[in-house]
C-alpha cells in the first residue's frame, strides 16, 4: 500500500508537469502506442487550422510517434525549475512509477543476499572446485621437492593436512577474486539514487536528449518478455565511443523496465568508493591480461555461466575498447568467447544477442582522443572524474541517438553455421571454433552499421572535410548536408531526426554544438557567413561516422584516381573495368582490416558501386566502355574519405625503412624443416613495438609539415596500428613477444623485403620500395610530390633518421636538397647512403 506522502507526491507530480511520461512506468507509455491513439494520428494528421493534410501530414505525425526524446520533460537543472527539479529528487527516493524498479522484465536481482548467492553459486562450481584441487596437489608436490624437510610418501596423514591447508589458502584465493570482480547488486535504495544522478547528469550533458525508436524498443521488450520467460539472457553488444555508453544503456533499460544489465568493465574503473557504486548498480570488473592464472580464469568463466544459466543479462562492448577514430573498430572476443563456449557445452542452452548503436551528437573524451593518436602520453581519466568535472557539466553536447538492432538467438545461429558449413565441428575443433567467433564478431559489427544513426555533426564534419577550398558559406553548405542526407537514406542508412527543424536550423545547432572545432568568419569580414575546419584531425572522428556507407564507392574513386592524377587529355584520364577491378582489389585488401565491407565477392561489389557511381553521374563510360570522371563530377571535384586511410598506410610501408634491417644469415637447407624460416629470426634487427609507432608517428608529422604528407591524419596511431596488423599478414613484418611481458610485441623486418642496396647505399628500389609506390599511387597528389626523384631521396633520408634517437641533431648534419638538377640528385643520394652505412 502507498503511503500518504507518496499519494502525495504523485499527484503533484501529475498535475504539475502536466505530462504522463513524467508519472508513468515508461512500459505504459510504450504500450500505449503501440496499441494505438487515435486522437494523436488525428492531430498530427492536420495543419496549424486544424485541416488534414494527406500523406505528408501522416507521415509525419507516425514520425513523431516513432521517435521519442525519453528524458524531453526531465529537469537536470534546479535553477531552471527548483520545483520540478526538487519533485523529482522526490519521485526517484519514494521510487514513483518507473523509478520504483518493481516490476521488471528479467531474472529477479535487487534483494538482500544477492551477491552472497551468486559467490556460494560459483565457489563451489565443480569448475572451480577441481582448479582448487588441482593447484593444491601440484602445490603440494612443489613443496615436497623443494622443501628441505619434505613429508614422507608413506605418511598419508600429513599429506592429506598439507592438501587441505592449500585448499583453504585457494579457495581464499578464489573467494578474493570474487569480491573484487563480481557485481554486488543487493541494494534497491543505491540504485535509485544512482538512477537520480544518471538522470540528471545526462539531461545536464545532452540538452538535446536521449532519442530511442518506439518500434526498436517494443520488439525488445516482446523478445526480453520471452527470454524471461525461458531463462535466456539478453547479451547487449554496443558500440563504443565514450565513457557515457555504460550509464546510457543501463538508464534507458531501468526507464523501461528492463532488467539492468551485468556491465563487464574493465578494472582500472575499480577505484575506492566509485567502484563499490558501480559494483553496487551492475559493474563487474575483470583484470586485461589474465596471463596463466588458472585460478581466476576458473572463477571468471564459471561467473558467466551463471550469469547465463540463471538468466540475467550481460552487457560487453565488442569493440574492446572506445573506439578513438569513430568507426567501428575491429572485434575483440575476450568475453564473446567465454559466452560462446558456455553455449557450445551445453552450460547455458541459449542466450538472445542485441547489437547496439549509439551515436553523439559531440563525445565529451574527443580531444583527448586526438592527443592519444597523435603520440602524446596518455591522460590517466575515469568515468568518475569526467562526471564530476565542472566545466564539462556547464557545456551542452546535443543529442543522443540509441538504436536496437533485431535480437537473434545464438543458439539458432550457432546451428545455422555448422549447417552451413558442414562438416564442422566448433565444439570439439579449435580451428572451427576460431572460425565462428570471428564469424559472430562480425555479424555483431554489421549489424551495428546497419542500425547506426549519422548525427548532424556529423553530416557537418564530413562536408565540411571533403571541401577542396577553405571554407563553405551557410547556403552551400546547408545544400550539401541535404544532398549527403539523401545519399544517406538512399544507401539504406539512417540520419537522425530533424523533428520538423529545417536543415537551416539543424546547421545552426550543429554549428553551435562544435564551435571549438569549426570557424565561422563573420558576416563583418565577408559577404555571407563562411566556415571552416579549425580542428580538422577532431573534425574527422564525426566523419568516420558517415565512412561506411560509402567506403565501397571510396575506394573505386581512389582506384580511378591513379589515372586522373596524370593530368592530360580525358582519354587518357580512364580504366577499363579490368584495370579498375586490379586495383580495387588490391586497395579493398590493403585496408581490410581498417573497414568492413558489403557480402559478395570484389567484382560483384566493384560491379554494383560503379553501376551507383554512374547514375548519381560521378563516374561515366565512354563508347568504348572505358570508366572515367564525368563532367558533373571534374566541375566541382571533391576530397575522397579514404584518402587519409591510404597515407597511413603509405606512412607505414615507408617507415620500414627505419628499422635498419641487418643482412641476415641463412640457414642451411639441411636444417630447414618444412614451414620453417630458412633464415635465422634471431639475427633479426628487433625493435619494440611502441618503440617503432612513436618512431613512424615522428617520420610522419616530419613529413607532414614538410609537405610529403597531405593528412596530420596520417599519423593516427589506431590505424598505423592497423596497417602494421596487415603488413604482418603479408609476411612484411614479423612478430614476436617481447620478453617477460606477454603485453609487449616485438617486430623486424622479413629479410625478403629488405631495402635493395647498391655499393652499400639504400636506394628507392626493390621488392619495398615498390610497394610504396604502389600504395603512393592511390594517394591525393600535391605539389611537394610531383618530382618522385627528390621525393624519394627525402623521405629515405627522413626515414633512415627516424632510426636514430638522436634523430633531429642527426639531421643537422645531412646536406640540404638542392633544386632538381638529376645529376646533383644523384650525387646528394650517393652522399646520403654512404652516411647511412658509415652510421650503420
Amino acid at each position: 500500500m502507498a503511503t500518504e506522502a507518496e499519494r502525495q507526491l504523485e499527484f503533484l507530480l501529475r498535475h504539475y508537469t502536466a505530462n504522463r511520461i513524467l508519472s508513468e512506468p515508461d512500459d505504459q507509455v510504450v504500450e500505449n502506442q503501440q496499441h494505438g491513439n487515435d486522437n494523436m494520428d488525428d492531430t498530427s494528421n492536420r495543419d496549424g487550422n486544424g485541416n488534414g493534410n494527406g500523406k505528408k501530414g501522416k507521415k509525419r505525425g507516425r514520425d513523431i510517434l516513432e521517435h521519442r526524446n525519453i528524458t524531453q520533460y526531465e529537469h537536470g537543472r534546479f535553477r531552471e525549475d527548483p520545483v520540478a527539479f526538487m519533485l523529482s529528487v522526490g519521485a526517484f527516493y519514494q521510487g514513483s512509477g518507473w523509478r520504483s524498479h518493481k516490476n521488471y522484465i528479467g531474472a529477479r536481482y535487487f534483494y538482500e543476499g544477492y551477491t552472497t548467492e551468486m559467490k556460494n553459486s560459483v565457489l563451489k562450481s565443480k569448475r572451480v572446485q577441481e582448479c582448487i584441487t588441482q593447484l593444491a596437489e601440484r602445490q603440494a608436490e612443489l613443496l615436497n621437492q623443494t622443501n628441505t624437510v619434505a613429508v614422507s610418501p608413506t605418511d598419508a596423514r600429513k599429506r592429506k593436512k598439507q592438501q587441505v591447508a592449500l585448499e583453504r589458502e585457494l579457495e581464499a584465493v578464489a573467494r578474493g577474486i570474487a569480491d573484487k570482480c563480481f557485481a554486488q547488486m543487493d541494494s534497491i535504495r543505491l540504485l535509485r539514487l544512482f538512477a537520480f544522478t544518471i538522470n540528471t547528469v545526462l539531461v545536464r550533458l545532452y540538452h538535446q536528449g536521449i532519442h530511442i525508436k518506439e518500434s526498436e524498443i517494443a520488439v525488445l521488450r516482446d523478445v526480453a518478455l520471452e527470454a524471461a520467460r525461458t531463462h535466456r539472457s539478453l547479451i547487449l553488444l554496443p558500440s563504443h565511443k565514450s565513457h557515457v555508453d555504460y550509464l546510457v544503456i543501463s538508464y534507458i533499460f531501468f526507464r523501461l523496465g528492463i532488467a539492468l544489465p551485468h556491465i563487464a568493465a574493465g578494472d582500472n574503473l575499480d577505484i575506492p568508493v566509485v567502484g563499490g557504486i558501480l559494483k553496487g548498480c551492475g559493474a563487474f570488473f575483470i583484470r586485461r591480461v589474465w596471463g596463466d592464472d588458472q585460478m581466476y580464469k576458473a572463477v571468471v568463466d564459471e561467473y558467466i555461466e551463471t550469469l547465463l544459466q540463471k538468466g540475467h543479462n550481460i552487457e560487453c562492448f565488442i569493440e574492446g575498447t572506445r573506439s578513438r577514430t569513430g568507426k567501428l573498430l575491429t572485434p575483440k572476443f575476450g568475453l564473446l568467447k567465454m559466452i560462446l563456449e558456455t553455449i557450445l557445452g551445453g552450460g547455458a542452452h541459449d542466450a538472445i544477442i542485441v547489437p547496439i548503436s549509439i551515436g553523439y551528437d559531440k563525445v565529451i573524451e574527443t580531444s583527448t582522443y586526438m592527443n592519444e593518436l597523435l603520440g602524446n602520453p596518455k591522460e590517466r581519466e575515469s568515468l568518475w572524474a569526467m562526471l564530476t568535472n565542472t566545466r564539462v557539466l556547464q557545456l551542452k553536447w546535443g543529442s543522443i541517438d540509441v538504436r536496437v538492432a533485431k535480437p537473434w538467438s545464438l543458439h539458432d545461429w550457432i546451428h545455422d553455421q555448422i549447417e552451413t558449413r558442414r562438416p564442422f565441428n566448433p565444439e570439439h575443433n579449435r580451428e572451427h571454433k576460431t572460425i565462428l567467433l570471428k564469424s559472430l564478431g562480425y555479424r555483431v559489427l554489421s549489424d551495428i552499421n546497419a542500425v547506426s544513426v549519422v548525427m548532424p555533426t556529423a553530416l557537418i564534419g564530413t562536408v565540411i572535410l571533403t571541401l577542396r577550398g577553405r571554407g563553405v558559406g551557410r547556403n552551400e553548405l546547408i545544400r550539401r548536408v541535404d544532398w549527403l542526407r539523401h545519399q544517406i537514406t538512399a544507401k539504406g542508412g539512417h540520419v537522425a531526426e530533424f523533428n520538423g527543424m529545417s536543415t537551416g536550423e539543424i546547421v545552426d545547432r550543429s554549428i553551435a554544438i562544435l564551435k571549438d572545432l569549426v570557424g565561422e568568419r563573420k558576416e563583418k569580414e565577408v559577404i555571407e557567413p563562411t566556415y571552416y575546419g579549425v580542428k580538422r584531425f577532431e573534425l574527422s572522428f564525426y566523419r568516420n561516422q558517415v565512412i561506411h556507407l560509402f567506403i565501397e564507392e571510396a575506394i573505386v574513386s581512389a582506384a580511378l584516381y591513379t589515372v586522373v592524377k596524370r593530368g592530360g587529355a580525358k582519354s587518357t584520364q580512364r580504366m577499363s573495368f579490368q584495370h579498375l577491378l586490379e586495383e580495387v582489389t588490391f586497395l579493398s585488401s590493403l585496408l581490410k582490416v581498417d573497414f568492413i565491407y558489403k557480402p559478395g565477392n570484389v567484382q560483384q561489389n566493384t560491379e554494383r558501386t560503379v553501376f551507383w557511381l554512374e547514375q548519381n553521374q560521378v563516374l561515366a563510360r565512354d563508347e568504348e566502355g572505358y570508366i572515367g570522371l564525368s563532367d558533373l563530377e571534374r566541375a566541382c571535384g571533391r576530397e575522397n574519405y579514404v584518402w587519409p586511410f591510404i597515407e597511413t598506410y603509405w606512412l607505414a610501408a615507408v617507415s620500414l625503412y627505419s628499422m635498419n634491417p641487418q643482412p641476415t644469415k641463412r640457414r642451411p637447407a639441411t636444417h630447414i624443416s618444412d614451414g620453417e624460416p630458412d633464415f635465422d629470426p634471431t639475427a633479426a634487427n628487433w625493435i619494440d613495438e611502441g618503440t617503432f609507432t612513436r618512431r613512424a608517428q615522428a617520420l610522419g608529422k616530419t613529413l607532414y609539415f614538410q609537405g610529403d604528407l597531405s593528412y596530420l591524419e596520417a599519423v593516427n596511431k589506431e590505424t598505423l596500428k592497423n596497417a602494421f596488423i596487415r603488413l604482418e599478414e603479408q609476411r612484411i613484418i614479423m612478430v614476436r613477444r617481447g620478453g617477460s611481458n606477454k603485453e609487449s610485441y616485438q617486430w623486424a623486418l622479413h629479410p625478403v623485403w629488405a631495402p635493395e642496396q647498391r655499393n652499400g647505399h639504400i636506394v628507392p628500389a626493390g621488392k619495398l620500395w615498390d610497394m610504396v609506390e604502389k600504395i603512393g599511387g592511390f594517394r591525393r597528389e600535391g605539389k611537394n610530390r610531383r618530382d618522385n626523384a627528390t621525393v624519394s631521396t627525402r623521405v629515405l633520408r627522413l626515414a633512415e633518421l627516424a632510426s636514430h634517437p638522436d634523430a633531429y641533431a642527426r639531421s643537422q648534419t645531412y646536406p640540404s636538397l638542392p633544386a632538381k638538377d638529376p645529376k646533383t640528385l644523384a650525387t646528394v643520394t650517393a652522399h646520403v647512403g654512404a652516411m647511412t652505412v658509415a652510421k650503420l
